[in-house]
């Protein structure tokens, strides 16, 4: 294949996430943190005055501003709590957030000190349902751990990193090739330009990045050097930026340069060839074997490309990772070529020797995780599964997804009732006719067609979890095996014991079919 055959990647696409309160909100799971509404402040030194470092959301509603000495805060607002920051702390746990996110979401994540996640997602979001799924998702999961977040993509690092800090909208998604629209009205220091040269541009009234967009070039650099031009040029994708991604500890990793950059299919798949097996012996001189690999391919434009396979258990098999690595190529974009190619182990998981047959007669177990890998990397990990068990009465919670893989637990099936061979994503409201409180329905009216009950078996009695859920404290559910004239079996229930309006709805469900 020639360079001119490749398929197109299309434009990079960058995620800046952004924690406005993450110093307090990590500081509030520490001990003696005041309760979540409770104003809270973090101080610590700058030069020779004690002052307000950062500030959470209640504090900020309240005023209080960061570079505040403590004793005015102190005295202003009697009841906020004042900690110590602990500014390395800080960069550690976004560092620890950082290799979270580049586990789950794509594998090129970098952090953005003091407050900030950048993450380069080319080619990764429709793994998680396109970008306002993923971003959603993210937003979402992160304010389940108690952290508040901005997030926004857009084509270029700068563009993403101006909307998140300086736009109104928590969630922004630019569709590509709208970034410079995007940021027309924002203010200049969106543009991540020192504090002089902001002053100095406001001081010539130009505060929006539009307006500076426009102005020329030459007095611009006169006035306050190369700067300025070159974070216009990165923000408008004129000018490459690197991301330099963050990386385990002391992961296996090999690399090689190349002095003439690469760009045929053939060539990459040749130096991934040469990559695999010293990273495979590194494993090996570990104990180890790889459940995760990412291949960073550098171009000379500064960009970078990324590979991403998985396995379904630890692998040190030379021709196996290797064989998964090229089926990814055609998603590669070289470019102009490339001219570095590092290859990693993000995630590796011990792996002793397997015990070869000892008996003549004695059968071997078929190894199926070649297929599940091969299988995982096309349409991706989680369209891949199995369902196992979870000790659970109600019928949608009594089941999960595992990894296809995943080793059997001790839980089994409940087999006190029958239950459907297929179970409905989530039950479908029906209209029935039934003699309450506790006889099956007579017919009932499903998806437009009418059917009338020759037999039944029930009810069953489902009461609802109350220590899971407040709101579930006297529900309850009747469910019925039923079939239609036609042969046909279903799962009915009726939301309540056909007697309490508390318990339910009286309402009837279908919610699986019998085989």
């Amino acid at each position: 294949m020639e360079r001119g055959d490749w398929p197109r990647a299309g434009l990079s696409r960058i995620v800046s996430l952004y924690l406005p309160f993450w110093p307090t909100d990590r500081a509030r799971k520490r001990p003696g943190a005041p309760a979540p509404d409770a104003p809270l402040a973090l101080a610590g030194r700058a030069g020779r005055r004690r002052v307000v470092l950062s500030v959470d959301l209640a504090a900020r509603r309240a005023g209080l501003r960061p570079g505040t000495p403590v004793t005015k805060a102190r005295a202003l607002y009697p009841d906020l709590t004042v900690l110590e920051a602990d500014p390395q702390g800080d960069r550690d746990g976004l560092e620890a957030l950082a290799l979270w996110l580049q586990r789950r979401i794509a594998p090129i994540v970098a952090t953005d000190p003091p407050d900030g996640i950048v993450l380069d997602t080319s080619g990764a979001d429709h793994l998680h349902g396109g970008e306002a799924a993923m971003l959603a998702a993210m937003v979402a999961r992160l304010r389940e751990s108690g952290m508040s977040a901005r997030v926004a993509v857009a084509d270029t690092l700068g563009a993403a990193h101006a909307l998140v800090r300086h736009g109104r909208a928590r969630m922004v998604v630019v569709p590509p090739g709208e970034g410079g629209a995007a940021m027309a009205d924002l203010p200049v220091a969106g543009l991540r330009l020192p504090d002089d040269i902001v002053e100095g541009l406001r001081a010539l009234g130009v505060s929006r990045i539009g307006a500076l967009a426009g102005m020329p070039r030459a007095p611009l650099a006169l006035r306050f050097g190369p700067e300025v031009a070159r974070r216009l040029d990165q923000a408008f994708g004129r000018v490459g930026e690197a991301i330099v991604p963050v990386r385990p500890v002391d992961p296996v990793a090999v690399s090689r340069n190349f002095a003439e950059p690469i760009g045929a299919a053939e060539t990459i798949a040749r130096m991934i060839g040469a990559l695999v097996p010293p990273l495979c012996r590194m494993l090996e001189e570990r104990g180890q074997g790889a459940r995760c690999l990412d291949l960073l391919l550098h171009r000379v434009d500064s960009r970078a490309e990324a590979i991403r396979v998985a396995t379904a258990r630890p692998v040190r098999d030379a021709g196996r990772l290797a064989r998964l690595l090229c089926e990814k190529i055609e998603t590669i974009d070289p470019g102009f070529g490339i001219e570095r190619m590092v290859l990693t182990a993000v995630r590796a998981e011990p792996m002793g020797a397997r015990q070869a047959l000892s008996l003549l007669g004695e059968t071997e177990e078929a190894d199926i995780s070649g297929l599940i890998d091969v299988l995982a990397n096309r349409v991706g990990a989680g369209a891949l599964y199995r369902l196992a068990p979870v000790e659970s009465d109600i019928p949608e919670r009594s089941l999960r997804r595992v990894p296809a893989l995943a080793p059997d637990e001790a839980r089994d099936w409940p087999d006190h009732w029958p239950r459907p061979a297929r179970l409905l994503p989530r039950p479908e409201p029906v209209q029935a006719m039934a003699e309450l409180p506790d006889q099956p329905p007579v017919f009932f009216i499903w998806r437009g067609v009418r059917r009338t009950v020759r037999c039944a078996d029930g009810p069953e009695r489902v009461f609802g979890e109350w220590w899971k859920e407040d709101g579930e404290l006297t529900t309850a559910r009747d469910y019925f095996r039923v079939e239609d004239m036609g042969g046909e079996r279903f799962w009915l229930y009726r939301a309540g014991d056909g007697e309490h309006g508390e318990t339910g709805s009286q309402g009837w469900f279908v919610h699986g079919i019998f085989g």
